[in-house]
């Protein structure tokens, strides 16, 4: 039997390097990050609705998506806290 692997895709910030200072800010990267990761899941399940009845629903949420990366890379703090907040309370 082998051992489970770490499948966590944002271990590297787990791991702080010396340019990299643990924090408030880092925390809400973080969290902001597996909130994109767990909606684009989400997006996914509307893709497959038949017939197209998740497109609505997928183009929301994409865009979603996209203006949260987009306060990534800006470092917004303010528009990061707005951004995880919506996609927290995405389904």
């Amino acid at each position: 039997m082998t051992p489970a692997t770490n499948n966590d895709p944002l271990d590297f910030l787990n791991k702080n390097s010396a340019g990299m200072q643990a924090g408030t800010q880092t925390d809400l990267v973080q969290q902001l990050l597996y909130e994109i990761i767990r909606v684009k899941e989400i997006i996914v399940y509307y893709d497959s609705i038949p017939n197209g009845g998740g497109q609505l629903g997928s183009s929301i949420l994409n865009e979603l998506v996209s203006e949260a990366y987009q306060s990534l890379v800006n470092y917004d703090t303010v528009l990061m806290r707005k951004y995880y907040d919506l996609l927290l309370n995405c389904d």
